[in-house]
C-alpha cells in the first residue's frame, strides 16, 4: 500500500498527509525541531573545547558562540513564522532546513571565532523559519485526529533536547567539537529528502500582510547590544564611553520598536496582545525565568569543565540529572495539579528552582556529587513543575486567531531571557582565568537565585480567566 492510499471510511482532507504517512511525517517535524534545539544544548557542553580551539579568545568573545544564536532566533522567530504561513509553510519548512544543514557547515569549518559566530547567525536564520513552520504543518497537513498528540511530542523535544544534548554534545567534543556541527549534516540531508517526499505540495498558504523587519531588527539590536554591553562591562568599566554608547543603542532600539509596533499595519508584535493581562505578566515572568534558566544552564557546564576539571563526555553525563527530572515532574504535576490554580503551581515551582540554586551557592566547593548534583537535581524537579504551566497559561486568554502569534512571542520570550541570562552570568564571572575555582561561581548562583525569586513573585499576579472561579479573588 503506497502513502497515498487512504482505508475504506477515512478520509483525507486538501493538504492533508494519509493516515500511512502520518507516524513518518510527525517524527520528520519534530525531528527538525528537536535539531534545533539539541544544538544550543550541545554548544554549553563544548564551550571550553571551542575555546581552547580559538586560543586567546575571551569568555566575553566565546559567549557570543551562544548568544549570536539566540539573539537572532529570537527576533526572527515572529516574522518567520508570518511568512512561513503567506508564502507556504512547506517552502518556509525546507528553506528553513536548507539554511541550517548549510550553516552547520560552515560552523564545524570555522578557521576564526569570528566565522563560527557568523555562521552560528545564519543557523539561527535557519531555526527561526524552521521552528514555526514545522509547528503550522502540523496543525494543517496531518490529519486532524493525529494534530493534539503531534502537537505534545513537538512541544516536549525541547526538554528532551535539554537532556540529550550535553551527553551528545559532551560524546562528540571528545573528538572535536567540530563533529557537534557536522553531526547536522546527515539528519538535515535525510530530513529535506523526507520532506519533499512527504510533505503535500498543497499545504495552504495565508494571505497576512508581510511582517514589519524593521521591528524585528530593532529587537535583535536591542538584545544584542544589551548582551553586548553585559558581558563586555568588566573590560570596558560600567562608565566608560562604550558602556555609555551601548545604552543609548538599547534605547532608541527599543524606542523604534515601540513605534514601529504602534504605527507599522503589521507590526512583529501586536500590540493587542499585551491588553490582556495575563498574557503580559506571563511573559516578563517567562523572560526572567529562563534568564535564570540560561546563566544556571551555562555556568554549571563551566564549573563541571573548569572548577571540577571534567572532560566533555563526562561533562555531558554530569548534567543529565537536572535535564531528565524536567519531563518527569512535567507529566506528574499535570496530572497532579489540575484543580490548583496556575499561580501558585508556577511560582510554587519557581520557588523550589530557587531553592536549587541557592544550594549550590551555599556549597562551594568543587565536588561534583555534594556540591552541584544535590541543587542541580531540585533545579530540574522546579523548572520541571513550573515551565509547562507557565507557558500553557501565556496564551490561556488570546482569542484563537492570536493564538499562534501569542505563543511565538513566548517564545521570543524564552530566547531573549536566555541570552540576558548568559550575558549577566559571563558579565559576573569575568575572565576564564577565574572560573577553576568553586568560589567564582557562587555570585553567579546568587545572580541565579535572585532572578528566580523575581519570577516566582510575579507569577502570583498570573490569574487567566478560565482559572478565576478556582480562586478566592
Amino acid at each position: 500500500m503506497t502513502d497515498t492510499a487512504i482505508p475504506d471510511g477515512i478520509k483525507q482532507g486538501p493538504g492533508e498527509v494519509s493516515p500511512q504517512a502520518a507516524i513518518r511525517t510527525t517524527v520528520l517535524l519534530c525531528a527538525a525541531a528537536f535539531m534545533t534545539m539539541l544544538d544550543l544544548f550541545i554548544v554549553n557542553v563544548a564551550f571550553e573545547s571551542i575555546g581552547e580551539t580559538y586560543s586567546g579568545a575571551s569568555l566575553a568573545g566565546l559567549s557570543w558562540v551562544l548568544n549570536a544564536y539566540i539573539v537572532v532566533y529570537a527576533a526572527c522567530l515572529i516574522p518567520a513564522g508570518s511568512l512561513s504561513d503567506r508564502y507556504g509553510r512547506k517552502q518556509g519548512f525546507l528553506v528553513g532546513l536548507g539554511l541550517f544543514t548549510v550553516a552547520s557547515i560552515g560552523c564545524a569549518a570555522a578557521p576564526t571565532l569570528e566565522v563560527l559566530i557568523v555562521s552560528r547567525v545564519a543557523q539561527a536564520a535557519g531555526a527561526a523559519i524552521l521552528t514555526p513552520a514545522s509547528l503550522g504543518l502540523i496543525l494543517s497537513v496531518l490529519p486532524v485526529s493525529r494534530r493534539a498528540g503531534a502537537v505534545k511530542i513537538w512541544a516536549t523535544s525541547s526538554s528532551f533536547a535539554g537532556a540529550l544534548g550535553p551527553v551528545v554534545g559532551g560524546l562528540l567534543a571528545e573528538s572535536s567539537w567540530r563533529w557537534a556541527f557536522l553531526l547536522n549534516l546527515p539528519i538535515g540531508v535525510i530530513a529535506y529528502l523526507m520532506a519533499v517526499r512527504l510533505i503535500p505540495k498543497g499545504a495552504p498558504a495565508s494571505h497576512t500582510r508581510v511582517p514589519d523587519a524593521v521591528g524585528a531588527v530593532a529587537i535583535a539590536v536591542a538584545i544584542g547590544a544589551l548582551s553586548l554591553g553585559l558581558v563586555r562591562a568588566e573590560d570596558w568599566g560600567w562608565g566608560s564611553a562604550q558602556m555609555l554608547s551601548t545604552a543609548v543603542i538599547v534605547v532608541g532600539a527599543l524606542a523604534v520598536l515601540i513605534h514601529r509596533v504602534r504605527t507599522h499595519p503589521a507590526p512583529v508584535v501586536s500590540p493587542r496582545l499585551f491588553r490582556v493581562p495575563s498574557f503580559t505578566v506571563a511573559n516578563v515572568t517567562t523572560l526572567i525565568f529562563t534568564g535564570a534558566f540560561g546563566a544556571v544552564f551555562l555556568g554549571v557546564s563551566l564549573w563541571l569543565e573548569t572548577a571540577a576539571d571534567y572532560g566533555p563526555l563526562r561533562a555531558g553525563l554530569a548534567l543529565v540529572p537536572g535535564p531528565l527530572a524536567v519531563p518527569v515532574f512535567a507529566t506528574l504535576t499535570q496530572r497532579w495539579a489540575k484543580n490548583v490554580p496556575p499561580r501558585f503551581v508556577v511560582s510554587a515551582g519557581l520557588a523550589i528552582f530557587a531553592l536549587g540554586s541557592l544550594l549550590l551557592a551555599t556549597q562551594g566547593g568543587a565536588h561534583y556529587a555534594t556540591d552541584i548534583l544535590p541543587g542541580w537535581i531540585v533545579i530540574g524537579v522546579g523548572i520541571g513543575i513550573a515551565m509547562p504551566t507557565l507557558i500553557g497559561t501565556a496564551t490561556a486568554d488570546l482569542a484563537p486567531a492570536e493564538a499562534a502569534t501569542g505563543s511565538a512571542v513566548v517564545n521570543t520570550a524564552r530566547q531573549a531571557g536566555y541570552a540576558l541570562g548568559v550575558a549577566g552570568l559571563v558579565a559576573i564571572l569575568g575572565s576564564q582565568d577565574r572560573l577553576h575555582t568553586g568560589d567564582t561561581f557562587q555570585n553567579g548562583w546568587i545572580f541565579v537565585t535572585a532572578l528566580v525569586l523575581v519570577s516566582a513573585a510575579t507569577a502570583l499576579r498570573i490569574r487567566p480567566q478560565q482559572s478565576h472561579r478556582t480562586e478566592d479573588e
